[in-house]
């Protein structure tokens, strides 16, 4: 008897492991909305406009990818994003944003659209306008909405 009542112990320890684990409290999703959403992206021009790369990676979450407009490269750790921003940087890019469109999930959030990035040569102090679409995913990391993806490529088609 002392046997059965034992294995009947350790039968209901391993049944209630699972239900513990079903207790466990729901994942908490940070508020925002559309507006909250779009003035991320004066952050990140306004970070452009600091010429500092440092402070644009910092925009970016610790597993960020990032798949620029001129690089052929994807780049996928902050040290390779600096890489990229430190050239980037250089030419004063001031980005315009000409049609977007707002996503929120649950600690996730989209920008999706057009934009427009001005950059000026150094040396001529001639601008030119990059036309690209965009894509900015932004996630939650220690508190702070991230840039967890951004993708932005140039304009297949000439505007006619």
């Amino acid at each position: 008897m002392n046997k059965l009542m034992l294995s009947a112990v350790a039968v209901a320890s391993v049944i209630a492991i699972p239900a513990q684990a079903k207790t466990a409290a729901p994942m908490q999703c940070a508020a925002v909305n559309q507006a909250q959403v779009e003035s991320l992206f004066n952050d990140f021009n306004n970070a452009w406009a600091s010429k500092n790369p440092d402070t644009v990676t910092s925009l970016f979450t610790k597993d960020a990818v990032l798949l620029a407009t001129v690089s052929n490269t994807p780049r996928t750790d902050h040290a390779s994003i600096r890489d990229y921003f430190v050239g980037f940087l250089k030419p004063s890019p001031v980005g315009t944003i000409n049609s977007s469109a707002v996503k929120i999930g649950c600690n996730m959030a989209a920008r999706l659209g057009t934009w427009t990035v001005t950059v000026t040569d150094p040396s001529t102090g001639a601008k030119t306008d990059i036309k690209a679409r965009y894509s900015f995913i932004y996630r939650i990391e220690d508190g702070k909405w991230k840039i967890d993806h951004l993708h932005s490529s140039m304009m297949p088609e000439k505007a006619g």
